[in-house]
């Protein structure tokens, strides 16, 4: 980058008040931005920049009026623009500092965010707040925020979760009905016969039926926070757990908690509707909904426990430890998911997570990407702590 390109790039950041500064330098003849660097200015200048005639509404924030047109042609320049992750960045910013939020549920407006998962935690708290006339357009928005964290996740989950439960999924018994096709090709591919123009098997393989019912042995819990800080958490726990519902070798059960419960298990089909589902803010009580999910525990020994929590329990701190320590002691597989929030940094109270390690009970401050491999090593009984200490190493 030269030096004068640099200098453009220092104005934008300072603003149209740096503009004598910058042409009183030596060798700053000629400087001046180009046509799309004026439009970046003006966008930036509307949130960064108040007293600037290109903000929203004279200033006084955007108005409550039925709709903004302006505010819509704003969000469209800026998506064109900047990249995604600073479109993200001054979305943010502009719904504080101009009052972007009373309008956030303006269909128009909608339609030109770029979907962002902290602005969706955001209108999952305010939901109960939305006009009829936007219900559509929200439930749009949240979709596609679905859509792009299900496309991240639900292979890899599939597959972690396949691998680790149906270990003996196969049956030397032939069966039409039964054909594993993708395994029987996949392993078939060296007898291509190129004068057939097709595979001849050496081998087949079919699926065990016989192990179908057997399969659903496995309970998988997910105990999920709904307190106020707990907006992405629930976003990734909500696609999660519609991924697991629709995989017929698990028994999945899905409960929220504030200072109420709320089982939820039967949305776990529809993630969008499972994630409206969900109440949040309020308090928190964590030992009440431990104690309300261990009536799920059938067969303690295939039963996964998550609690999915920032662990800043309001309710009795030493009930919590003595029910997380019964779980444990009754052969159920427990582990605490602590909350992520901003794009995936930690939020958590260390106290009370240092405290529930100590019954070896694994506290993960885990991203989404490593939840499929989370799944696979907990499916197979594998040490989860070393595990947990692997994934801390790496982060440094």
């Amino acid at each position: 980058m030269d030096e004068l390109e640099r200098m453009k790039r220092w104005r934008l950041i300072l603003g149209a008040e740096s503009n004598e500064r910058f042409a009183s330098m030596n060798g700053a003849q000629g400087f001046g931005l180009s046509e799309e660097q004026r439009l970046m200015d003006q966008a930036l200048a509307a949130i960064y920049n108040r007293s600037e005639s290109g903000g929203f509404g004279s200033g006084r924030g955007a108005g409550s009026g039925p709709s903004n047109p302006k505010v819509s042609r704003w969000l469209g320049d800026v998506r064109t623009l900047f990249e995604k992750d600073l479109v993200t960045v001054i979305q943010a910013d502009a719904m504080e500092r101009c009052g972007l939020r009373q309008l956030l549920f303006e269909p128009e407006l909608l339609e030109n965010i770029e979907p962002d998962i902290s602005l969706a935690s955001t209108i999952l708290m305010l939901k109960d707040q939305i006009p009829k006339r936007s219900k559509e357009s929200v439930r749009a928005f949240i979709a596609k925020i679905v859509e792009e964290i299900n496309r991240l996740l639900e292979a890899d989950i599939r597959r972690a979760v396949t691998s680790a439960v149906n270990r003996r999924m196969h049956s030397p018994i032939p069966s039409a009905a039964a054909m594993d096709y993708p395994l029987t090709i996949r392993r078939n591919l060296k007898n291509y016969n190129p004068d057939l123009g097709t595979i001849v098997p050496e081998h087949f393989y079919f699926f065990d039926r016989t192990t179908t019912a057997a399969s659903k042995q496995w309970t998988v819990i997910l105990d999920v926070d709904q307190s106020g800080s707990m907006g992405e958490s629930v976003i990734y726990s909500s696609i999660m757990s519609c991924i697991l519902a629709s995989m017929a070798s698990i028994r999945t059960y899905i409960v929220a908690f504030d200072t109420n419960i709320v089982d939820l298990t039967e949305k776990c089909e529809e993630p969008i509707d499972l994630l409206f589902g969900f109440q949040l803010g309020g308090g928190t009580n964590i030992e009440r909904s431990v104690a309300y999910c261990q009536k799920f525990v059938e067969n303690p020994s295939k039963t996964l426990f998550f609690l999915i929590t920032d662990l800043e329990e309001g309710g009795n701190r030493a009930a919590l430890l003595h029910r997380l320590k019964e779980l444990k002691e009754s052969g159920v597989t427990v582990v605490c998911l602590l909350a992520i929030a901003d794009g995936g940094k930690p939020y958590y109270d260390a106290q009370m997570a240092e405290r529930v390690s100590r019954l070896a009970i694994p506290c993960f401050a885990c991203n989404p990407q490593m939840l499929p491999a989370l799944l696979e090593r907990a499916f197979r009984g594998q040490d989860l702590e070393a595990f947990r200490k692997d994934f801390e190493k790496r982060k440094k």
